[in-house]
């Protein structure tokens, strides 16, 4: 080992070496292609940069002036690209090395002109390294070692045509070092195209790895997840802690819910910019934030310090997640907790994520609000401040209390105030226990709220806000109704002197927004019917049954209704009016006048004469060529057209129906059946003399 980085070690307080920094630093190993397999938090990080620091610097103890840069580290997210540089930027720091980043989310220009100032070792993400080669903004001419940190989550997440492009412009004779948490087949088919004799170290017992995590398994109610999870917090009281979901929607939830317990909480997904990531990771590391609720990407490989809890509020879909979510606690020595929250549905899938990652977890039920009072009064009485001599600046005040009150009202205004400062904990109920109905949520006055839609305001973020601010609790509100411009909330009666009390005089909430007292429901929103919060219907159970239900009751026949509803005596009751029926076949019909003058069949309208088609010579015309007949004339061979001209081809008359050009109607119903056709036939009039049939019939 070089003595620069033996020194940085030691002013770190590194007096030992992980198992995996041990087996990838030997003098067998130097220069050597390695495919390392182990899990996080056992120090891979600076196990790669001891092992490429041979072949960075050579026989030299320090590098020479910044140029092409010598080596790249790849990791699959912004977060952990920047925590691999930090890292490697202290374990350099006495070589004189220089280290650039290219991730996206920054600035691309600032990155391009820090590669051109030159450097030595440059730590990127896939995407944003890949655009660097192509524009040209780097050069890989001088690349000694390569290294992919967290491999297989990079294949996971899509880069791998990323990843092959950039081993493919490196040169040949460099050193390729991979490193992945498990060793699947496209991890394997990637190291055999682009390593060269590659070595496999594999660090032994993966379980002990995790010896300082204790895994917890804990049972809710389905209803009870976010409660078991405030709890959780308040029962370990870790100075960092990390609650995973699966979701953004998941992750902004909890965050919001979280701060309005009181919680000093950040939130780490991926829709966030990277100036924010960076800022809610930094204001985890100096204290200004205990919680971060995040998404597994936008947390893989991040190292927190004072790490102490993990909350797994969602479980993950493989048991690999499930090991890197963990592996965020218990590094460097600590020991840690990795608590799992499942509910009745999700305790199978927890118990296969367990056997698969070869972990056993102690179940049982979630912290219960007594519990977590009775840890709270144990920290406090554990406090060293119980065993610390009165301070001469304190000794006036410390007098003043003891003669003004007595040790009683001491010790209960110090109860007191301590627990003001937590976030009282949440009555868990039973996991097995059905839901209890809701009781009517009886009359209420309404208020407004300034911001709706416009603002982005939604009912799960107003209830929660005007819980802690009005002194309330969810039972009493009642229905929320968001507009554009403004929100509506329906306060119970008997809490509405409590809210305004607690909003003050200025009549204000969360971020300023105004509150104003209604005289009644807002406009689209009618009074007397209650919402969510109607009368519960009685179960099936509960009903009575059809027989002991009361009759329906049933007029006397004495009484004045029904005296008022029969006809007098001595007037006789009218009869009710017939409908009158519908058409029937012995229903007569309507006279109808026939007309007995003979048919002139020659003045009968001809059916409309096709279109002449134009001849060889494109001019429209008869078939024999000629010119078409003009507008009214008759051309021999044909009948004469009345409505347009030119010939036509002569049609055929219609048939006679005996009363005239048109003859009655047909009767109604299917027209070939033998009983319409009899009953035509007994309808219909004489025949007026006329031409015989086309079947030579008179």
């Amino acid at each position: 080992m070089k003595q620069a980085l033996a020194d940085a070690l030691s002013t770190r307080g590194y007096d030992k070496l992980t198992p995996v920094q041990e087996a990838v630093t030997t003098d067998d190993l130097i220069g050597a292609d390695l495919l390392v397999s182990a899990q996080t938090g056992s120090g891979k990080t600076l196990g790669f940069g001891l092992a490429i620091a041979p072949t960075l610097l050579g026989e030299e103890e320090a590098f020479g002036q910044a140029a092409a840069p010598l080596a790249l580290v790849i990791a699959p997210t912004r977060e952990l690209a920047l925590q691999v540089k930090r890292e490697l930027s202290w374990l350099y720091a006495n070589t004189g090395a220089h280290l650039a980043s290219t991730v996206g989310g920054m600035d691309m220009r600032d990155e391009r002109r820090a590669l051109s100032r030159g450097t030595h070792i440059v730590v990127a993400t896939p995407g944003r390294l890949r655009d660097h080669i192509m524009r040209g903004s780097i050069d890989l001419s001088s690349i000694r070692a390569v290294v992919l940190d967290e491999a297989d989550e990079m294949l996971d997440l899509g880069f791998r045509e990323d990843l092959e492009f950039i081993l493919g412009e490196a040169p040949e004779d460099r050193q390729t070092l991979m490193f992945s948490a498990t060793v699947p087949k496209m991890i394997a088919t990637l190291a055999k195209n682009y390593q060269r004799d590659a070595v496999r170290v594999s660090t032994k017992g993966e379980a002990s790895q995790h010896a300082d995590i204790e895994y917890i398994g804990m049972s809710v109610a389905p209803r009870d997840v976010e409660n078991a999870i405030i709890n959780v917090l308040r029962y370990y009281e870790a100075p960092n802690a990390i609650v995973f979901g699966n979701t953004r929607v998941m992750v902004n939830r909890l965050t919001t819910r979280l701060s309005n317990r009181g919680f000093s909480v950040v939130a780490l997904s991926g829709e966030l910019s990277q100036a924010e990531r960076t800022t809610a990771l930094q204001s985890m590391r100096d204290g200004r934030a205990r919680v971060c609720v995040a998404t597994d990407v936008a947390a893989r490989g991040i190292d927190l310090p004072n790490l102490d809890l993990v909350i797994h509020a969602e479980l993950p879909s493989n048991h690999e997640t499930l090991l890197h979510r963990s592996g965020r606690t218990g590094r460097a020595g600590r020991k840690g907790v990795s608590a799992l929250i499942a509910p009745p549905s999700a305790k199978r899938k927890a118990d296969r994520l367990l056997h698969f990652a070869k972990l056993k977890a102690e179940w049982g039920p979630a912290p219960s609000a007594d519990m977590v009072r009775e840890r709270d009064e144990a920290r406090m009485m554990d406090d060293p401040q119980w065993s610390e001599p009165v301070a001469e600046a304190e000794a006036p005040a410390v007098e003043k209390l003891v003669e003004t009150f007595s040790a009683e009202q001491l010790a209960a205004a110090y109860l007191r105030l301590h627990h003001e400062r937590k976030s009282a904990p949440e009555e868990l109920s039973d996991v097995d226990a059905k839901p209890e109905r809701r009781a009517p949520f009886g009359p209420g006055v309404w208020f407004s709220v300034a911001g709706g839609r416009e603002a982005r305001a939604e009912p799960r973020r107003l209830l929660p806000m005007l819980c802690k601010a009005g002194d309330l609790s969810k039972d009493d509100i009642g229905r929320i109704r968001v507009k554009d411009k403004a929100s509506f909330v329906e306060i119970s009666e008997a809490s509405v002197q409590r809210f305004l009390k607690a909003i003050g005089p200025d009549m204000t909430v969360e971020h300023g927004a105004a509150v104003t007292q209604l005289d009644g429901p807002p406009a689209g929103v009618k009074d007397g019917k209650l919402g969510s919060h109607s009368k519960p219907r009685p179960r099936r159970e509960d009903r009575p049954e059809r027989s002991e239900r009361p009759a329906r009751a049933e007029t006397p026949a004495g009484s004045e209704k029904a005296q008022s509803e029969r006809p007098a005596r001595d007037e006789p009751a009218e009869a009710p009016k017939a409908k009158e029926p519908k058409w029937s076949p012995d229903a007569p019909k309507p006279e109808r006048k026939i007309s007995t003058a003979p048919v002139d069949y020659d003045d009968e309208r001809k059916p409309r004469p096709k279109k002449p088609k134009p001849d060889a010579k494109g001019k429209s015309g008869a078939k024999s060529g000629g010119k078409p007949a003009p507008k009214g004339e008759r051309r021999e061979g044909g009948p004469e057209d009345l409505t347009r001209g030119g010939a036509v081809r002569p049609g055929k008359p219609k048939r006679d129906r005996g009363d005239g050009p048109k003859g009655p109607p047909p009767p109604k119903g299917k027209p070939n059946s033998k009983k319409n056709r009899a009953r035509a036939a007994a309808k219909r009039p004489e025949r007026a003399p006329g031409p015989a049939s086309r079947r030579g019939r008179s």
